[in-house]
């Protein structure tokens, strides 16, 4: 006998799960946190309903028919499967494969990089991220649509859609050569320096006051604070020169190691380029706006124990970076 699914009342096959786990109206009774009568009542209503007897009573317990034993696999894969959606689901790093992918200019990846890859080696050794550029992209698209898990950049009045949180701030310095001796910088001198500056973009792709705006989302494209620049140097006979522009800061070293070029840089970034390649670094003469690198992501996510656990691993990795900045 059939009957139509939706007069069926899914109470009823709990009842019946449990009685063919536990071939016992009391043991099954305890499982489902009914009294042994409701137990007893559903198995009455759902053999009516199936005009089966689905469990015979011996001395060994309940006995399950040739239905109900037919029916009992698909029944038990089904609660699991109603389980699984209604329960908070839950996330392990250490045995996860799932991929990340972040959207971050060259300054926050390679400030970012080393923590972040360090974590992740003792936390999620098999956890893959996929980093991708937060320019050359519609940046809040690729977040809408899911292709972006989270971004970092500097973001002025996110959407509603999307939530954020403070990863870091920071302030430019300006680096030279390490050859360079230039000693107290003051404004006459810093408007005689050529110098290289990094834009994400630019004027011909309708960028605002160094940001480019995409579906109310606007990122900042320009990676100096230029009206800084520019007040500070307004009584100068020589208004800032920008020798060179560029889109990405790789280039940095080569452009600076061996000429009398100056960039104006990010701190946390001048603080790793030191290290590495044989350049100094100079303050500024003028204070520059401190600047907050945010965590993005849509808030569809919100909640979802894993992506929890990656925004917090961001900001773990970022850390130092907050408490240096915490200390300037």
């Amino acid at each position: 006998m059939s009957i139509p699914f939706n007069t069926l009342d899914l109470n009823l096959l709990r009842v019946f799960d449990a009685v063919m786990e536990e071939r016992s109206v009391l043991r099954a009774s305890h499982r489902v946190a009914l009294s042994q009568s409701a137990v007893s009542h559903s198995l009455a209503r759902l053999r009516e309903m199936l005009d089966d007897e689905l469990f015979v009573r011996t001395v060994s317990g309940m006995q399950p028919t040739a239905r109900a034993l037919a029916m009992a696999p698909r029944i038990r894969e089904a609660l699991r499967s109603l389980e699984a959606a209604v329960e908070l689901p839950t996330f392990d790093p250490g045995q996860s494969t799932k991929q990340f992918t972040l959207a971050a200019n060259d300054f926050t990846t390679m400030v970012l990089a080393s923590p972040l890859l360090r974590i992740l080696g003792q936390e999620a050794p098999s956890i893959d991220l996929k980093i991708k550029p937060v320019t050359r992209i519609d940046l809040a698209e690729q977040i809408d649509l899911g292709r972006i898990d989270a971004a970092l950049g500097v973001f002025s009045s996110p959407p509603s859609r999307f939530k954020s949180s403070l990863l870091f701030e920071y302030d430019d310095v300006l680096m030279v050569s390490r050859k360079r001796k230039l000693g107290r910088l003051d404004a006459m001198r810093l408007a005689e320096l050529p110098l290289v500056v990094v834009s994400f973009g630019g004027e011909q792709e309708g960028a605002i006051d160094g940001f480019i705006s995409e579906r109310g989302l606007a990122r900042r494209s320009e990676m100096f604070d230029r009206a800084s620049l520019e007040r500070a140097l307004s009584d100068s006979s020589h208004p800032p020169r920008i020798a060179v522009s560029l889109p990405h800061f790789l280039a940095l070293p080569a452009l600076l190691e061996d000429t009398g070029l100056a960039a104006i840089v990010p701190r946390p970034l001048a603080k790793v380029l030191q290290k590495t390649y044989a350049l100094g670094i100079c303050e500024l003469p003028y204070a520059t706006t401190a600047l907050e690198v945010r965590l993005l992501w849509h808030e569809r996510v919100s909640g979802d124990p894993s992506h929890e656990w990656f925004h917090d691993l961001l900001r773990r990795a970022t850390e130092q970076l907050r408490n240096a900045s915490d200390r300037a």
